[in-house]
């Protein structure tokens, strides 16, 4: 009896998570991708849509820190051969709510300090969005080759502190990952 229970609520669960990711998964995507350049680099600007659900803004709302990864690689096309990857850049957007001062910390790597709204709409845009991240030097492109930028976003796992998880079990539930995004360029 006990076992048959177990093998039940295994199976609800699991059901319940095949059921929900790719419903996230499917709303939210990378769009307004640019690829431009400044004087030393070559820079990559876009933005997440649809990637805050109802259950993501509660748990913020709440407290519980989230954390988008974006993944940027660029590639050389070659025609006779595999296009060759350049090179591979991570970036981090964290958002956390401060309950006691009502506002709403979003951070990104590279940033020494975290920059502060009152409002969840401009936070929840910063985090949402990429602003110049640089991809890759230019003298180390040929002139006159294509490239092209693979982008992708990742709402990251969020950790609890002290086994907290296993009682917000929900949290692993709005996971969402997006379809790798490309935008051809030439230099």
């Amino acid at each position: 009896m006990l076992k048959r229970i177990l093998y039940r609520s295994i199976f609800l669960v699991f059901s319940l998570s095949m059921m929900v990711s790719p419903l996230l998964a499917e709303s939210a995507g990378i769009r307004d991708i640019l690829v431009t350049n400044n004087a030393s680099h070559v820079l990559v600007y876009a933005r997440v849509t649809d990637g805050f659900t109802k259950d993501i803004e509660d748990a913020i709302l709440a407290g519980v820190p989230t954390t988008f990864t974006y993944y940027l690689d660029l590639f050389q096309e070659r025609s006779w051969w595999l296009d060759r990857n350049l090179s591979r850049t991570t970036v981090e957007h964290t958002i956390k709510y401060d309950n006691v001062k009502k506002l709403f910390l979003v951070s990104a790597d590279g940033e020494k300090e975290a920059t502060s709204f009152t409002d969840f709409d401009s936070a929840k845009r910063a985090m949402a969005e990429l602003n110049g991240i640089p991809v890759i030097e230019l003298n180390a492109l040929q002139k006159n080759e294509n490239y092209y930028v693979l982008i992708k976003a990742k709402l990251s796992r969020t950790t609890l502190p002290l086994h907290m998880e296993r009682v917000f079990f929900f949290v692993s539930l709005w996971d969402f990952e997006t379809d790798w995004y490309r935008e051809r360029f030439s230099y």
